[in-house]
């Protein structure tokens, strides 16, 4: 089953089309790796999802459902989260509160007034390791755990699937080996379907169950991972070398 569909997408910003008459799908379960390089498109796509931008052509489908052009709160309560380039928590507020924060954005206006946040917060906390922290502000965190805030606040919104966007720029190997076996346990243990973009590629490799290229807005190639880093178009359009 597809948890995750576009067909035709194309989005225009003047006379440059970031994204052109893309078709890409995820089976739900999966951890589907978007690579490229800089200027790709694979923001751009992330935000057509997301509800960011609404494409100028072609739909996208959430579990079977149109989710074109709807809002970022109304797509992330239908289980899409989704995490940024740029790590931006609030700083002068907690770990925890960080983290509630996400629990009711995840959660319909409707119940909020019948819901408890702390609960689903402090288990996020606990799954990414950080409920030690979790009455430390924000700013006061390096980068390694900014980034598992970051994970933990999308996770309290209870999404089914995730759009990752590079959570490992600028981490070292010990915690980019970290995110890496955070996201493989939020597939194994919460059933979450993972959406990355990323540029390293070791993590790339190690998590990835398939892999979508694109470049100049259009996708070049896909396959599985091993494949795909072995295509000469690939390797000439973005890797510069084979990949082993």
């Amino acid at each position: 089953m597809f948890i995750l569909e576009g067909k035709g997408l194309t989005r225009s910003f003047g006379g440059v089309q970031a994204v052109r008459n893309l078709d890409f799908s995820l089976e739900e379960g999966k951890i589907l790796g978007l690579i490229g390089p800089n200027g790709a498109g694979k923001t751009t796509l992330f935000n057509l999802v997301a509800g960011v931008f609404r494409p100028n052509t072609g739909e996208i489908r959430f579990l079977g459902k149109e989710i074109t052009g709807l809002k970022p709160f109304q797509i992330c309560h239908r289980g899409i989260g989704r995490t940024f380039q740029i790590v931006k928590p609030f700083g002068s507020l907690t770990v925890l509160e960080n983290i509630v924060i996400g629990a009711r954005f995840g959660k319909s206006t409707q119940v909020l007034d019948r819901f408890d946040p702390l609960p689903i917060a402090k288990e996020a906390l606990e799954f990414v390791g950080l409920m030690k922290e979790k009455d430390i502000l924000c700013e006061n965190l390096n980068l390694g755990d900014k980034k598992r805030v970051e994970l933990a606040r999308v996770l309290a919104t209870q999404p089914r699937l995730i759009l990752l966007d590079e959570v490992m720029a600028g981490l070292n190997p010990v915690e980019t080996a970290q995110v890496m076996s955070l996201i493989q346990k939020m597939r194994a243990e919460r059933g979450i379907t993972i959406f990355m973009i990323e540029h390293v590629m070791k993590a790339v490799m190690g998590v990835s169950d398939w892999v979508l290229v694109m470049h100049h807005g259009e996708k070049i190639a896909e396959g599985p991972p091993g494949k795909v880093v072995k295509d000469p178009i690939v390797i000439e359009a973005y890797l510069g070398e084979r990949v082993i």
